[in-house]
């Protein structure tokens, strides 16, 4: 799986088996070993993330806190996206 970076114990990564077409962009989040069912957070085309479902049931002050990491690096995740699946959508 596509590390993009780390916060403490948790992984935020790209899911390599995205199908065809291609998902939104989006984000997984996980404690440890990366899953295809972990928390999904989808990128918005504002620069925003918003919650697609928190299945690795990662506490919710410290999803924000991941959540706004993650817009912080916005740009840096989109180049990534795009190199890695060499398209892109949003969500919204």
């Amino acid at each position: 799986m596509p590390q993009i970076f780390r916060m403490g114990e948790y992984w935020i990564y790209f899911w390599a088996n995205e199908n065809k077409p291609v998902e939104p962009i989006h984000v997984h989040i996980a404690k440890g070993k990366p899953t295809e069912d972990a928390t999904k957070v989808w990128l918005t085309s504002a620069g925003k993330c918003l919650l697609c479902n928190n299945n690795s049931r990662i506490p919710m002050h410290t999803l924000r806190n991941i959540m706004r990491m993650i817009e912080a690096r916005n740009a840096d995740i989109i180049k990534k996206w795009y190199s890695y699946f060499n398209e892109i959508s949003y969500y919204c």
